[in-house]
């Protein structure tokens, strides 16, 4: 439930103390729209973790992972009637927090950002770990709808078709874009490697 624009879980039981049937995702919604005030947090519960991965792979903070993901959750509990059941539900807020990631970078696009190196600093404790931060690098240096796009094509596993319905766009798009930010993303990789190895 929402206390003070901030989600809150509340664990669902029966009377009783006995744990109910787990509610399948649209029952949640369904729920939720019918004035169950438990309904919605349960809902965000099930889907919190992969929901925050997805807002920090496309923003460029920890701090606009969260703020997005509120905006894109405070969205979805005042819409969720909205919502015509002609896709899975887990697709419909998926597509709220992409929105809300790109609609955040949008905005800070005419502020000065501070330097990617300072947001990730590279610590030299493993190679995995040195990995792992070049990618991110790479990655916000991506134009908002190519890094969309990879995010859910590569790394959240989703088709091209359903990444299509999560954006809003047509599937040649989807595809058109994952072509271009890969291409330009292993070019990004290659002078991020050849930097790093100049240290």
């Amino acid at each position: 439930m929402l206390r003070d624009n901030r989600l809150v879980t509340v664990p669902a039981v029966g009377l009783g103390g006995n744990t109910q049937r787990e509610r399948s995702d649209a029952e949640l919604l369904a729920a939720h729209v019918a004035g169950d005030r438990y309904a919605f947090a349960e809902l965000f519960h099930r889907h919190q973790r992969q929901l925050h991965r997805l807002a920090r792979l496309t923003t460029r903070t920890p701090e606009d992972a969260e703020d997005a993901l509120q905006d894109a959750m405070l969205s979805a509990h005042r819409g969720a009637s909205s919502f015509r059941y002609d896709a899975a539900v887990h697709s419909w807020l998926h597509r709220i927090v992409v929105n809300a990631c790109l609609d955040r970078l949008r905005r800070a696009k005419g502020h000065p950002t501070t330097p990617l190196e300072d947001i990730y600093p590279v610590a030299d404790r493993t190679a995995q770990v040195e990995t792992a931060i070049v990618v991110q690098q790479a990655m916000m240096r991506l134009p908002v709808e190519q890094r969309a796009a990879l995010v859910a094509v590569d790394m959240q596993g989703y088709s091209i078709a359903d990444t299509a319905q999560i954006l809003d766009v047509a599937e040649g798009t989807v595809k058109s874009r994952c072509a271009r930010g890969r291409v330009r993303l292993a070019q990004l990789l290659g002078y991020l490697n050849t930097t790093a190895g100049q240290r």
